[in-house]
């Protein structure tokens, strides 16, 4: 396993891979680094395919500084398409986690032709909803809810990675506790944040590191984003209604190629997202499978790497199209 630096079209971008074979593509979310993906690297190097993850744009050692226009879905989808050529591919698998599930998801829906199949972790398809863009429509739900804000719509505002700035290792380890499978149920991040708290308030103080992540792994999350900090990270979320306006051309259309759905049982993320889990089906033409992995949060190619291991590698094995 190998770090190096891929110089495509448009930029430098840090990539963590092992292996030589078919190509697969692995898109990290948010607050990770390529390095999420190491064990799902080492068992695809294994299985005999060349397995690449890229820090994101904004991440790592692929840092900014880019206008927060710069993070839409179609410079992160484009970011995809410049590295699948810069390794001299035409075509691959591709396989996200949190947002870069929704970037994996986006991926296959506008370049069919070389992203061939995809896994989404976590996070389902969202197709593009008619009538308005998702942020006032989010602020509306939570409303009438009445539970607070969702996380995504205080994400919006300028100064919102302030308080990750402030103190990375603090929020980090907030952010891995509050959502992985092993906090308890009443100590978990809900997603909904209620008036005078923000997203790292409504996290316990004592909260800890998940029990697969160790110091040393922890350590090398903190030393990237004091380096590079939060706001290329959140201005992802940002993007989000500019996303809506730029995908008009998507609107109704489906994923026709084989996919796979894999989420935690305790994945927070599904207070929120259960609507889309739903519907997947009617979305994804070929889907393979919705694997719900009982007991695991959200951060589940490193809380359960063996199940995820193999049921990627089945799932890539059974496709047929690398």
């Amino acid at each position: 396993m190998q770090t190096r630096t891929v110089q495509t079209d448009t930029r430098p971008q840090a990539v963590l891979e092992a292996g030589d074979g078919p190509l697969v593509l692995l898109i990290h979310g948010f607050p990770e680094l390529a390095l999420s993906w190491r064990d799902q690297i080492a068992a695809l190097a294994q299985a005999g395919y060349h397995a690449v993850a890229p820090d994101m744009r904004g991440y790592g050692g692929s840092p900014g500084p880019d206008p927060r226009d710069g993070y839409s879905i179609l410079h992160l989808v484009g970011d995809m398409v410049d590295l699948v050529r810069a390794l001299g591919q035409t075509h691959c698998v591709v396989i996200g986690h949190d947002w870069g599930a929704a970037v994996a998801w986006h991926c296959a829906l506008m370049r069919p032709d070389m992203f061939r199949a995809v896994a989404g972790l976590s996070v389902p398809f969202q197709p593009r909803r008619a009538g308005g863009p998702p942020i006032p429509a989010m602020a509306a739900i939570s409303k009438r809810a009445g539970l607070g804000d969702l996380y995504i719509s205080r994400l919006q505002a300028d100064d919102a990675h302030a308080i990750f700035d402030a103190d990375p290792a603090t929020a980090l380890r907030k952010c891995f506790y509050g959502y992985d499978g092993a906090t308890p149920t009443q100590r978990q991040s809900t997603g909904f944040i209620p008036a005078g708290e923000n997203m790292l308030s409504v996290v316990p103080e004592d909260a800890t590191l998940p029990p697969w992540m160790s110091e040393t792994h922890f350590a090398e999350y903190v030393s990237a984003f004091s380096a590079f900090g939060f706001k290329g990270p959140i201005d992802w979320y940002r993007c989000l209604d500019l996303n809506w306006s730029l995908t008009a051309y998507l609107q109704d259309r489906r994923i026709d190629q084989p996919s796979l759905f894999i989420v935690g049982e305790r994945d927070p993320v599904r207070n929120y997202s259960g609507k889309h889990e739903a519907e997947q089906p009617l979305w994804l033409t070929d889907l393979r499978g919705q694997i719900v992995l009982s007991g695991a949060g959200h951060w589940i190619q490193q809380e359960r790497p063996d199940e995820v291991n193999a049921a990627l590698l089945k799932f890539i094995g059974n496709s047929g199209v690398i």
